[in-house]
């Protein structure tokens, strides 16, 4: 089991998000709990994944297991309709990471940035640069399992 520890933000409207590397996410759910947790399946390029996580806010609990591709395309049909497809970009802050999602499909429009941390207090020190938009960290609307199952981008 490992702990994510991580502050979500939109990006900004006008915000003008560094170069990095890419790659296209199939990402869709097989169950979600009313506690928050959930069991995802994963596909970015052939790398295929499960993730189960638990709790929610700032600091959740997760287990990730390594799939063959077989067994994603299996298990693929029981998440629908609860998918996302998004373009992953993951740029260098100087010390983190910063994963920028552009969505998809329904989703078109959206873009957020997510920043792990290895400690709650790094994560409190954190300053997003200029091109970060609102925190959404604590807004259930913002999470992946429910972005999955909306029919547009929360307002």
């Amino acid at each position: 089991m490992g702990v994510e520890i991580e502050r979500k933000f939109l990006v900004a409207a006008d915000g003008q998000v560094p170069d990095g590397p890419e790659a296209d996410l199939l990402q869709g759910y097989l169950a979600v709990g009313a506690d928050g947790a959930e069991a995802r399946l994963r596909r970015r390029g052939e790398d295929c994944s499960l993730t189960v996580k638990r709790g929610t806010g700032l600091v959740r609990q997760e287990w990730e297991v390594p799939l063959e591709p077989a067994q994603f395309a299996g298990l693929w049909p029981a998440t629908e309709p609860a998918r996302l497809e998004k373009t992953r970009r993951e740029v260098d802050l100087g010390g983190h990471t910063a994963v920028v999602d552009t969505y998809a499909g329904r989703l078109a429009g959206l873009r957020t940035v997510e920043v792990e941390f290895a400690d709650e207090g790094a994560a409190a020190a954190f300053v997003p640069p200029d091109w970060f938009g609102a925190e959404v960290t604590d807004r259930a609307e913002y999470k992946n399992q429910r972005l999955a199952a909306a029919a547009a981008p929360p307002d």
